[in-house]
């Protein structure tokens, strides 16, 4: 494997406006294309993309918007829904933002005359994170600066409450562990909840804060990563509830942390925007150094690829691809 130094995107694509946040769709629609969804100041945009490094007719990347979703206001989280299907009569789009008056808002469009939305209200600040139950898709698991992890049914009846402690950063779904959240605070801590019990099962500590995003590896249910601080750092949960491995990797603060969804040795981390520049770090767990160092102008969102080594930052009027090696 070759060290990248500090390289520019692989592919770019233009958009009307900042990009606050952008996700892959990481579930199996049924096409040959990958579904992404980013959000803007008022807007959730919709596309495909198809790459070379999949198809050998594609030059590049091939990207195709399906459908723009009115939001009316700034965009701070999305989830796709796995009842999101590309080969159905007609078409189902499904996905949920998080938004900045704290309401959750579920999207269902058959990409024709049906566009429909519902409104969850129920926090009281701000909505961090998102995920819907990975299996049918019925529930959706938010957390927020409110302390709070909610889980919803479809029409915004709250199913669970769970108290934390600090602001709730990031939650996750496992699909081999349907009955089980994972759900990061800022204070350091990261817990897992049984859902069927509403008990607090397993702890994980940082012993630093504050911590801004963590993620359960798709490919490894033991393993669990996240960025505090400068730091990221990674658990194996079946031995230790502190990390097995961290390194400082942003000079100033680290923002996200994504695994890879093919290799549960890859990941990414970005950093803050600086001055001039936001900078995507994508790591593996047998190389001391990041392997690709990537800048994007003040840059946001993260996401992974479903089947490739590939993930994207949004930035301003564009979206940045990279590819990696595994």
């Amino acid at each position: 494997m070759k060290q990248d130094s500090l390289r520019n995107a692989t592919y770019t694509v233009d958009c009307e406006d900042y990009v606050h946040v952008i996700t892959f769709n990481p579930f199996d629609s049924g096409d040959a294309c990958s579904l992404i969804a980013y959000g803007g100041n008022n807007y959730v945009v919709v596309g495909t993309c198809r790459f070379q490094e999949e198809d050998a007719e594609v030059e590049g990347i091939q990207y195709k918007t399906l459908r723009t979703f009115h939001h009316g206001i700034r965009v701070d989280a999305i989830a796709w829904s796995p009842e999101t299907r590309l080969d159905a009569l007609p078409p189902q789009i499904r996905f949920c933002t998080a938004a900045s008056d704290r309401k959750l808002r579920l999207f269902t469009s058959d990409l024709q005359d049906k566009n429909e939305y519902k409104t969850f209200d129920g926090h009281s600040d701000y909505v961090n994170d998102l995920v819907f139950a990975p299996k049918e898709g019925q529930e959706v698991a938010s957390v927020s600066d409110d302390h709070t992890c909610r889980v919803w049914d479809l029409e915004g009846n709250e199913k669970a409450h769970f108290v934390l402690r600090s602001p709730g950063m990031s939650v996750c779904w496992h699909p081999e562990e349907a009955f089980k959240l994972m759900v990061a605070e800022k204070n350091g801590t990261i817990r897992f909840y049984d859902l069927v019990t509403h008990q607090a099962i397993l702890s994980l500590e940082c012993e630093q804060t504050p911590l801004m995003s963590a993620d359960w590896c798709l490919k490894n249910t033991l393993r669990i990563g996240a960025v505090a601080g400068s730091d990221w750092l990674i658990w194996d949960i079946s031995h230790s509830s502190y990390p097995q491995d961290k390194r400082p990797v942003h000079v100033d603060r680290a923002r996200l942390f994504r695994w890879s969804r093919v290799n549960e040795n890859l990941f990414a981390t970005v950093g803050y925007p600086g001055k001039a520049t936001t900078q995507l770090l994508v790591h593996h767990l047998g190389h001391p150094q990041p392997i690709l160092t990537g800048t994007a102008a003040v840059g946001s969102g993260l996401t992974w690829h479903r089947t490739l080594p590939l993930c994207a930052v949004g930035g301003d009027h564009k979206i940045f691809f990279w590819v990696t090696e595994m």
